[in-house]
């Protein structure tokens, strides 16, 4: 924000960390700073903009709490935390009530986002927006000159789609640890081998923030001078709002199986003590060494990957389409496509299709019937295929590449073995079914012909 002439006055509640801020790193700025809230609330100008960076749930409260009497009416609270959107929209509507506008915004960039140009997606009171608007997308990423920032929507919307990019990018890293994966065990290929792998990914439509570094990570060297990607443990942390993703999935009935996976699969990694014993119990296949030629099945992975990326991030958009269907929010995809363009974790040149196909059509229901993306996914096919069986036979986990593909395979089924499942519902606790013929008129089957004629009320699940 200094860095585009917008005068800061920052605050801590630890005030030590004021004064070594503007010690160092506000040195030479116009950053001002404060020790108390009451201090930093008499310096701005109205309409007082004051945005918080502090961690989800009750802290939020608190300081909400704390500015209220400080604050007079037209005044902006941002938080600019990961905070559940379902959060955003009570703090949205409790403030109004009081006359103080109050702003979620999503922020994705990491520690150079933050300093050089993030992400933003702001969300919740739509007054506040033109108070904010020229600081937000002047400090935005810019992508072919676009700010990657636009107002998102009301209520908790900018904190939702926040959360849905955090849980894409839970698949992505997922994604890539699986093709990691596959690369080290499968092919016996060395660090420098794999990071060279990644360096000509990232050159063609993979290129992405996540190959990059995953790149650098792979070639990195402790100060032995060995690997230091091979000393970590492996056993991934997770702060939630990938779980906060797959749970939304689930109450809004979409399947975000991919990003579910992703989020398993870290609770799966953190049960290392008991991998450690099941290793040496159970047993998979006398080899997990591919035979074929290594080339060609590096290019199989790369196909791999890049169909089941697409999958994660129609599942994403899917997510999306529904909550704004249900809350009343009029989302502009293509627009959310561009604000992840530049600035954040899963800024990518992919993104630009994704903007592309919803300009295209803004009606579209999932990506996968998008020409662009239909026909990279069927020319990708054969290759997915072949990785997901060729994991399946050498024992080596791949769940986000084998869901992305059943996922696939489900949505392009026009007819799936669900009427199995509805018949055996009516049979065990008459909850009756539907008939092709009659859809809508839910009937029940005296399948036993001692289970009688009173069915179970129905309901949507």
């Amino acid at each position: 924000m200094d860095d585009h002439g917008f005068v800061v006055c920052a605050y801590n509640r630890t005030t030590e960390k004021v004064d070594q801020f503007l010690a160092n790193e506000a040195k030479g700025t116009k950053v001002i700073g404060a020790r108390s809230l009451e201090e930093m609330v008499q310096k701005l100008k109205n309409p007082k903009r004051v945005m918080m960076l502090v961690k989800a749930g009750q802290a939020v409260d608190d300081f909400i709490n704390k500015l209220i009497p400080l604050l007079d009416k037209g005044d902006i609270i941002i938080d600019g935390g990961n905070s559940e959107y379902q959060d955003t929209t009570r703090r949205t509507a409790e403030l109004h009530k009081k006359g103080i506008l109050y702003v979620g915004s999503g922020v994705s960039g990491g520690e150079d986002g933050a300093r050089y140009g993030p992400s933003l997606m702001p969300g919740g009171n739509p007054e506040a927006w033109s108070s904010i608007k020229s600081i937000f997308q002047s400090i935005a990423a810019k992508a072919n000159g676009e700010p990657c920032c636009d107002w998102v929507g009301e209520d908790g919307a900018g904190h939702f789609v926040k959360m849905v990019h955090n849980g894409i990018e839970y698949g992505d890293m997922q994604l890539i640890c699986e093709a990691y994966h596959l690369m080290k065990t499968a092919l016996s290929l060395t660090n420098q081998e794999m990071s060279e792998v990644f360096e000509d990914w990232n050159k063609g439509e993979l290129d992405s923030f996540l190959i990059e570094i995953t790149k650098d990570i792979l070639k990195f060297k402790d100060s032995d001078g060995s690997y230091l990607l091979e000393k970590i443990r492996d056993s991934a942390g997770q702060k939630g709002t990938g779980k906060w993703t797959a749970v939304a999935g689930l109450e809004y009935g979409m399947p975000v199986t991919l990003i579910g996976e992703s989020v398993f699969a870290r609770c799966l990694s953190s049960l290392l003590d008991e991998r450690k014993h099941a290793s040496s119990v159970l047993k998979g296949p006398p080899s997990s060494k591919y035979t074929g030629d290594k080339k060609q099945f590096l290019e199989h992975i790369r196909q791999a990957l890049y169909a089941s990326k697409i999958v994660s991030y129609a599942q994403g958009f899917m997510l999306l389409r529904e909550a704004a269907k249900v809350h009343g929010w009029n989302l502009n995809y293509g627009g959310i496509a561009l604000m992840w363009r530049g600035g954040c974790i899963i800024r990518s040149v992919f993104l630009g299709n994704i903007k592309t196909a919803f300009e295209r059509n803004p009606k579209l229901s999932n990506l996968l019937l998008d020409p662009f993306f239909s026909e990279a996914v069927q020319r990708c096919q054969a290759s997915w295929r072949e990785v997901v069986a060729t994991g399946a036979t050498l024992g080596i986990p791949l769940p986000t590449f084998s869901t992305a593909l059943a996922f696939y395979d489900g949505y392009r089924s026009e007819r799936l073995p669900a009427n199995l499942i509805q018949a055996q519902r009516d049979y065990f606790g008459a909850h009756t079914y539907e008939l092709l013929t009659s859809p809508g008129n839910f009937i029940h089957t005296n399948w036993t012909g001692h289970g009688g004629n009173v069915s179970a009320s129905t309901y949507q699940a």
